[in-house]
């Protein structure tokens, strides 16, 4: 029996798109998009950003830097984080899982930006019992060590704990930690999976 479901954030609860985070950086402060997708994606800086290893005072610095410009702070954080749409048909399904007196808890890459965005924007996360964000574990999905800070907080065995996340290296990942998982493609594939197990 599934007692906790994790579930991912980007592509799953929200829909995003990097390459508006990027045109709209580019906007912000005058240059090429592909010199903002090079200094912020390509150089790694957005990765080191959602591992934790950068502040989001250090992160608009290093971009400032490699764009040759500077960021007021909040403008770099609705240009680089107002990018995301709720993925709307899911939450009635949240809704009915946690009626079943599962535990949902979140387990996403993000940064600390991101997280709070969305977290203002949208009450989807409050649906949530708990968070697993890779900035503040500072390890990223596939790697396991996110995975077992997940199951700490799982209250469970891993064959108590379903995973869904729309890349399949991190839904592997999961099975090999022991989790039922499957990629999340649809809400109504979704759904279809949560009947399986019972839990809508």
């Amino acid at each position: 029996m599934i007692k906790t479901v994790f579930l991912d954030m980007g592509n799953v609860l929200v829909l995003f798109s990097h390459e508006r985070m990027c045109a709209q950086i580019a906007t912000l402060c005058a240059r090429p998009t592909a010199a903002v997708q090079s200094a912020l994606i390509e150089s790694g800086l957005q990765h080191e950003f959602e591992l934790g290893r950068v502040n989001e005072v250090e992160f608009g610095n290093r971009l400032g830097s490699a764009l040759q410009t500077t960021f007021d702070r909040d403008q770099l954080r609705q240009a680089s984080s107002d990018i995301f749409e709720l993925n709307v048909p899911l939450l009635a399904l949240l809704d009915q899982v946690q009626q079943n007196a599962t535990r949902l808890v979140l387990l996403s890459n993000t940064s600390i930006a991101h997280f709070e965005f969305i977290r203002d924007r949208f009450d989807v996360l409050d649906r949530f019992d708990d968070f697993v964000l890779s900035f503040q574990v500072g390890a990223l999905k596939p790697h396991s060590q996110i995975f077992k800070a997940a199951l700490e907080l799982a209250e469970c065995p891993a064959e108590e704990c379903f995973f869904t996340d729309d890349l399949r290296e991190n839904v592997e990942q999961a099975r090999r930690m022991g989790m039922v998982s499957e990629v999340f493609t649809s809400p109504v594939a979704f759904e279809q999976q949560m009947r399986k197990l019972s839990l809508v």
